[in-house]
């Protein structure tokens, strides 16, 4: 007896013995990759094997390499000769200064080594994915050795400097110190503060009606006598604080929508901290939209309502609109997304950052912080646009000796959130490597969902320049659908694209609706027939809101005390400023 309890209490010991060196390995694992990932912001084995894949492919095709030889050899007589002049559209080159000698040379070196390396770049056989990567490591290095960024090859910076003795470098080395203090304690950009949240940011008048672990909802005061009907419910994205949508009061959407006579409900998402780290979608969902629906349900009882989403907060709706259609949960009236995807098959240059090797490596970084910081989001996308967000901004800045007048967008944008661990991962995984969503493989609450299932006419928005929501990806939202889409394109980014006031010069768009049954058209097809309009979009947007907003009534009240929704704060609220 004696003897089996010992062998007992040894099986024992070996196996916590065992489970504290899996953790203990475990461990180790992370904090290495972490320790990587926090100097080079990337896998460094995704981006070693894609190099590879390229060399290898290369290594046994001859023809190629004859052709790259010769194209190589071409370019160097037309350098030297300046036989081919450099592409006067490439915005960087546009002064007059760049075509006087030896600038000339410069340029014309610099953009037929551009182009060679994008011929080298295309070899048959390298995977899709691997050539993504390939081109856009290669374009970052490129942008990185531009004649642009230095000064003895910059005659602006030369004319610049010869102008004023000098003290532009002056002024461009103070900048530095500036900016270098300012990231070492962790203080926002410069001028920063002339943009407050609650003062000149996020103004339209409110109410905080509803608060829980993950959102605080805004109900916005009523600006007009009467008002539609059924409310309107908007998403933003969870990457972002909601105010991109309420910036100034001359260029606020919500703003717009209350002037209109619309009653405006605004989800505000808290900004993640360690203690939220496994948060997952179904969290988002649930606590977020499906939450929100209740609590407007209870102050207009009744009513359908008008839902928007943006960018994620648009993915996150689709989620949501198909869960409600497969439970006959009849209480959205209609569907906006903009700049939102839910075929993630060609998702911009962002898919350069997303495989399997590079999602665990996030995780092990999310996995030390409990979240994905807002400001590694941030870099990413500068270096999704390097030469305007980091050289462009390096030249004026350390350079000419100029700040650039921050104004209120780039305020908003320098005021980055965070992903809790686990929701980040599932949204990669999901939504980018698997595609689930349109896979019919998506799973909330335990239960499958199928976009085709959703019912009520859905407007979705995308921007011509999108780098993050490519506007055909977004499109393909009319191959998972059948009900009524109005599909808009209109001009701009992600985001200027998306705040786009009237009165904004240089503003157009296309617009056209595909009625239930008709058949699908590809997209450059649908650019081609589209109708186009001068202005912003906005008026036709809020027109076809208007159209499935019922009559004018009385507004409703803000918040309802008899369900316990009672009026917490004002609007912006306090989720909006935690950083």
């Amino acid at each position: 007896m004696t003897e089996r309890k010992t062998i007992s209490n040894h099986s024992s010991i070996e196996h916590q013995t065992r489970e504290q060196s899996i953790v203990a390995n475990k461990f180790l694992d992370q904090i290495t990759h972490a320790w990587i990932n926090q100097y080079l912001g990337v896998s460094y084995i995704a981006y070693q094997l894609s190099i590879y894949d390229w060399l290898m492919h290369l290594s046994v095709s001859p023809g190629t390499q004859i052709k790259l030889i010769i194209s190589a050899y071409q370019k160097i007589i037309n350098c030297l000769s300046l036989y081919d002049q450099y592409d006067n559209n490439d915005r960087r080159f546009k002064n007059e200064l760049w075509t006087k000698f030896p600038f000339n040379l410069y340029v014309e070196s610099f953009l037929l080594c551009e182009q060679f390396w994008h011929e080298a770049i295309n070899v048959n056989g390298v995977t899709k994915h691997h050539q993504l990567m390939n081109h856009f490591m290669m374009q970052q290095i490129l942008n990185m050795i531009a004649p642009t960024n230095f000064i003895l090859t910059n005659p602006e910076i030369l004319s610049v400097t010869q102008q004023q003795q000098g003290s532009n470098l002056v002024k461009g080395f103070n900048n530095l110190i500036e900016d270098t203090v300012r990231t070492i304690y962790k203080l926002p950009p410069s001028n920063k503060e002339q943009f407050q949240i609650g003062k000149e940011l996020a103004v339209t008048p409110g109410k905080v009606i509803y608060r829980n672990d993950l959102i605080e909802l805004i109900q916005y005061s009523p600006l007009t006598e009467q008002v539609y009907e059924a409310p309107v419910l908007i998403v933003p994205a969870c990457i972002m604080k909601y105010y991109i949508l309420d910036l100034s009061a001359h260029n606020s959407l919500v703003k717009y929508l209350v002037n209109e006579g619309h009653t405006v409900f605004m989800i505000s998402w808290k900004n993640p901290e360690f203690i939220d780290q496994k948060l997952v979608i179904d969290d988002y969902v649930n606590l977020g939209i499906m939450a929100t629906l209740d609590v407007i349900n209870s102050i207009m009882p009744g009513l359908p309502i008008n839902a928007v989403g943006y960018c994620i907060g648009g993915t996150l709706l689709a989620v949501a609109a198909a869960f409600m259609a497969g439970k006959s949960d009849s209480r959205l009236q209609s569907v906006t997304f903009f700049a939102a995807q839910v075929d993630f098959t060609y998702a911009g240059e962002v898919l350069a950052f997303i495989d399997e090797s590079q999602i665990s490596m996030l995780e092990d970084v999310m996995e030390q912080q409990g979240y994905l910081d807002g400001k590694q989001m941030a870099s990413a996308f500068a270096v999704m646009h390097s030469h305007d967000l980091i050289w462009g901004r390096l030249i004026r800045d350390y350079f000419i000796g100029e700040r650039q007048s921050l104004f209120d967008i780039m305020a908003w944008n320098a005021d980055a959130t965070r992903l809790p661990c686990k929701m980040h991962s599932e949204y990669l995984e999901e939504f980018f490597l698997k595609n689930s969503l349109i896979q019919g493989d998506f799973i909330v609450n335990g239960e499958g969902i199928s976009l085709v299932n959703i019912n009520v006419p859905i407007f979705a928005v995308s921007t011509a320049t999108d780098h993050v929501a490519p506007w055909k990806s977004v499109y393909k939202l009319h191959f998972f659908t059948k009900t009524d889409l109005t599909f808009l394109l209109t001009t701009g980014g992600h985001n200027v694209g998306i705040v786009s006031e009237p009165g904004h010069p240089g503003r157009s768009y296309q617009v056209m609706t595909r009625k239930r049954r008709e058949n699908c058209i590809a997209p450059d097809a649908w650019k081609k027939s589209a109708p186009s309009y001068e202005g912003s979009w906005w008026p036709e947007w809020q027109r076809w809101l208007a159209a499935r907003s019922g009559v004018k009534t009385n507004p409703p009240s803000m918040g309802n005390k008899q369900k316990g929704y009672v009026v917490l704060c004002d609007a912006p609220g306090t989720y909006v400023f935690k950083k």
